[in-house]
């Protein structure tokens, strides 16, 4: 992070990467200055309502954040001809006017605002692939956005739609979708047992994400250590934290899902007991970076082998159709959401993005299916051998599940591994 004082002083000359966080209510002119370098400016968390007409003097800028300020409107950005990721989460806006946005958008982020509705113009959008839209007031999405053909991963949770529109179900690559908090997405009801909070004796953190932190805990209650997820608030990136927590109790019990024991007591703090995964489980991906957009990242030295990548292409499926027979979509099925050991067992987690819906909508699958045929080709990329019969299954697979005609892909229930 720089200041403003650097900034005034001349003594950010040069850089690609600038962030401001000073309370600031106008935009420093002194950015203009940076022109001829600049490429991610990051104003986030100050209280800016607007932006000078002329941001495109800034030629280099890809990547925009305005998060966390006094915005009610999205201020226009034509003529940014290198802008590809703009995002205005946590604001006010409840204006999108037609063509505000170079078609250069890839990722568009309008998390936690007020719109209501969406410019046609977003179907100009082509090589858009990842939009966030949840917690706003959207009641229709525009017919024209049929024509984002590259979109790849939508959130719509915590809004007010009463249909999904059918032209989604032929987007040829969307892939993570999430719906809940709508009145088009059913309400699951499910009892679970309770816990007192002060029956837990919380230990270290295991991890943290987008809905809330994972500790490690004793419970006297249950006599085992168990892993307390608990919520960072009522709602998160991907909706609403209470149909997470509905989500994650109508799992049911499957080999490749974690075991939800019981939730927190009463309303004070919101949280589930999970089982308990030992620590010689890990992560097998890492999350998406601005260079990869939707799909997920790796550590340098990551191989698999065919036999692996099988092995966790059949826990996913199988826990995927048990999701998906209850009428369960995950939403976000990535390798960063996969835990694996040694021995190639893996657990299916992570249920913020996750939508009910009437499980009769095959449509909903399909799109779910693209994610899994995403995850076996990042595996593949990183195989370490490209011969041999199980690496050739798994290459079919993977084709089918990515097919662009969106009914011809497989079932999760129709693949045979």
């Amino acid at each position: 992070m720089q200041t403003l004082a650097q900034l005034r002083s001349g003594n950010l000359k040069g850089i690609k990467r600038l962030t401001l966080c000073e309370n600031l209510s106008v935009f420093p002119e002194e950015i203009f200055d940076l022109a001829d370098s600049l490429e991610i400016l990051d104003l986030s968390n100050n209280l800016l309502s607007s932006l000078p007409e002329d941001i495109s003097r800034l030629t280099n800028l890809k990547i925009a954040f305005f998060s966390n300020n006094r915005f009610t409107y999205v201020p226009s950005f034509k003529g940014c001809e290198h802008l590809y990721m703009v995002g205005f989460k946590s604001n006010q806006i409840e204006t999108f006017d037609e063509e505000v946005l170079p078609e250069t958008i890839s990722w568009l982020i309008l998390t936690d605002n007020r719109l209501k509705s969406l410019p046609r113009s977003i179907g100009k959008l082509h090589k858009l692939q990842k939009c966030a839209l949840a917690g706003n007031r959207l009641e229709t999405l525009p017919d024209e956005m049929a024509a984002c053909r590259n979109l790849e991963l939508l959130r719509l949770s915590a809004n007010n739609l009463e249909t999904i529109p059918s032209w989604l179900w032929n987007l040829p690559k969307l892939s993570w979708l999430a719906f809940s908090g709508n009145p088009c997405s059913p309400k699951a009801q499910f009892e679970l047992q309770e816990t007192d909070y002060e029956s837990l004796e919380i230990k270290e953190k295991l991890g943290s994400g987008a809905s809330g932190d994972i500790y490690k805990a004793y419970s006297k209650s249950h006599e085992e250590e168990v892993a307390l997820k608990l919520f960072k608030g009522s709602i998160t990136s991907d909706g609403y934290a209470h149909d997470e927590m509905s989500a994650y109790m109508s799992t049911g019990e499957h080999p490749n899902l974690i075991k939800v024991l019981s939730k927190l007591q009463g309303d004070e703090r919101l949280g589930l007991v999970l089982e308990y995964i030992p620590n010689v489980y890990r992560n097998l991906g890492l999350p998406p970076d601005f260079e990869t957009c939707t799909r997920d990242t790796f550590t340098k030295e990551t191989t698999f082998t065919p036999e692996t990548i099988y092995e966790v292409a059949k826990g996913i499926a199988s826990a995927a159709a048990h999701l998906h027979a209850r009428g369960l979509m995950h939403g976000d099925l990535y390798a960063h959401n996969i835990l694996i050991n040694d021995n190639d067992h893996c657990y299916l987690g992570d249920f913020g993005a996750a939508s009910f819906y009437e499980p009769h909508r095959k449509e909903f699958e399909r799109i779910e299916v693209r994610a899994f045929g995403c995850l076996i080709e990042d595996m593949l990329s990183l195989c370490s051998t490209k011969e041999g019969s199980i690496y050739e299954i798994l290459e079919e697979l993977k084709e089918k599940c990515m097919n662009e005609n969106v009914e011809e892909r497989p079932l999760f229930s129709e693949q045979r591994l």
